[in-house]
């Protein structure tokens, strides 16, 4: 019994600390864009720097788990597109552009809403019964949402509206991806499917900048921008991606999600030392609301689809 046990503890605790560190480094993200902001950038320009500067890195993720494997049908190709579209670009515009009016804080939260958008799109795509429990923790995540949008639209006015709409819009696209993409991850692997659809995504953000924007509008963004886009694109983007992958070999989807709850804290701690963003009690109450309810809302899906 020890024997078989002691194996295990290494695994546990390097994919706990793989998924931490990927869950606060995909956090950095909206700090990193709400710093580029300050430097009058657009969300066009700043997706586009950010994929240029990530798309080498997804194109050798892609080669390397590609090795040894069978070539990609037709069938598989228009998968990795569509998903691709909706998973990384088009869920990356609209969290962007969303962020040029509200808080990283809000956006975090909004976006950690993604859980219970899987669980909707499997009742409404597949008839997948949602039991009272899971439907009380979604009320209650949204109840937190609303609590701290309320907040911010006191300070933020209607355009927290418009951002709020704009990155949920974001988590939804999100959504869509990961109940799509299942049957690629079992033909594909996770790896090879991440590497692929995310280079599709980069390759749309350069082609949207280069029919929206005239070409000598990359060359007049302030040096910063580049600089946090190289950040952007290395250490909350690629890097993330790689340690949840990890993170998720070691200790499972279901643990790496719950250790990933860690991840609007971060947000909220690093709005407040970096950006100066607000801080108070209805900002608390509300991630502990959303916290809360996804949390729920994970374990109570991880105990239905068990059984």
């Amino acid at each position: 019994m020890s024997s078989a046990s002691t194996p295990s503890h290494p695994h546990l605790a390097s994919g706990l600390l793989l998924a931490s560190a990927g869950s606060i480094a995909f956090s950095g993200k909206a700090i990193i864009v709400k710093l580029a902001y300050r430097h009058g950038v657009d969300a066009v320009t700043l997706i586009m720097y950010r994929m240029l500067f990530a798309l080498p890195l997804f194109l050798a993720l892609a080669w390397w788990a590609s090795r040894g494997k069978p070539p990609l049908t037709r069938k598989d190709w228009l998968g990795i597109l569509g998903l691709g579209f909706t998973g990384y670009y088009l869920a990356s515009f609209l969290d962007f552009w969303g962020l040029q009016y509200i808080s990283a804080s809000l956006e975090r939260l909004i976006l950690y809403l993604n859980p219970t958008l899987v669980l909707i799109l499997g009742w409404v795509l597949y008839q997948r019964r949602i039991t009272p429990l899971q439907g009380v923790a979604m009320a209650v995540s949204y109840a937190g949402v609303l609590l701290v949008f309320g907040h911010e639209a006191d300070f933020a006015g209607p355009n927290a509206a418009l951002g709020a709409l704009l990155v949920f819009g974001s988590a939804i696209s999100y959504a869509i991806y990961l109940v799509y993409s299942g049957e690629l991850v079992k033909r594909l692997g996770s790896m090879r499917l991440v590497g692929l659809a995310t280079s599709v995504a980069c390759a749309l953000c350069l082609l949207q900048f280069v029919l929206l924007r005239p070409l000598e509008a990359a060359t007049t963004v302030a040096p910063e921008v580049v600089w946090l886009s190289v950040l952007n694109a290395t250490l909350c983007t690629f890097a993330p991606v790689l340690m949840v992958m990890m993170a998720i070999e070691r200790i499972g989807a279901g643990l790496a999600a719950q250790t990933g709850m860690i991840g609007p804290m971060s947000t909220i701690a690093m709005g407040v030392l970096i950006l100066d963003e607000p801080f108070n009690g209805w900002i608390v109450a509300g991630t502990v609301l959303v916290v809360s309810g996804v949390f729920l809302v994970t374990r109570f899906g991880a105990t239905s689809a068990a059984k």
